[in-house]
């Protein structure tokens, strides 16, 4: 009996890292989109994502995946007057990247105005467009001044999976209070979902430190 429940236990551990890993992909393409618009000169566009951005970052978390979980569905049906029913690990995804992309556009934000204005003259310069000097020159460096940020808050949005248990993801703590339930064992299986995630934190900074030290290879002389 204990080994079936460590079973769906690691496949709920699963679970909670293909939500984190969609989370990050999604995020970070948000998050870059989230700097751009921000940053944009004209303030039609810029003052409304500032907006936008503020209101993601003031609300708690467990508000924005309930608010798309069962928002997305009276919206659909609002507009279209069917009833579609979203599900619950898209409707997780959707939220936790839109959380994380509000906290690492500003952090994407601080690192690209890091890079000396410099990069961008030289860029011009050369006769190379703006956008080839963003995604050539620029952005190398923007993600080795990032990186520190990220890296926190990638951390956080995988404490933060924990969340779409309400909405009925079968993740690790929706899991773990399941088989609590039947076992009344509540000290064992949480125990073991806490030892679970502490592993998968360790393994994200042994990741980070060597991307780190990739991103500053050139400063250290490395090759």
């Amino acid at each position: 009996m204990f080994s079936d429940y460590l079973s769906l236990i690691f496949t709920a551990a699963l679970t909670t890292l293909g939500l984190a890993f969609c989370s990050l992909i999604f995020g970070l393409l948000l998050s870059l989109l989230f700097a751009a618009l921000e940053a944009n000169k004209y303030s039609c566009i810029s003052k409304p994502s500032a907006v936008l951005i503020a209101l993601l970052r003031g609300l708690p978390e467990i508000l924005v995946v309930l608010l798309i979980y069962f928002g997305s569905t009276e919206i659909v049906e609002a507009l279209t007057g069917e009833y579609i029913e979203f599900g619950a690990f898209g409707c997780g995804v959707f939220a936790l990247s839109l959380i994380f992309a509000a906290y690492a556009s500003q952090t994407l934000r601080g690192a690209i105005q890091a890079v000396p204005k410099g990069q961008w003259e030289s860029g011009a310069a050369l006769g190379l467009s703006r956008r080839y000097t963003f995604m050539r020159i620029i952005l190398p460096q923007v993600w080795r001044h990032a990186l520190p940020g990220l890296s926190n808050q990638w951390l956080v949005l995988l404490k933060d999976t924990a969340l779409v248990s309400l909405i009925g993801v079968d993740d690790l703590m929706r899991q773990a209070g399941l088989i609590n339930t039947n076992t009344h064992q509540p000290f064992t299986w949480y125990g073991i979902s806490a030892l679970i995630y502490l592993t998968i934190t360790l393994i994200s900074q042994i990741g980070i430190r060597h991307l780190n030290r990739r991103f500053t290879r050139f400063e250290r002389g490395v090759k």
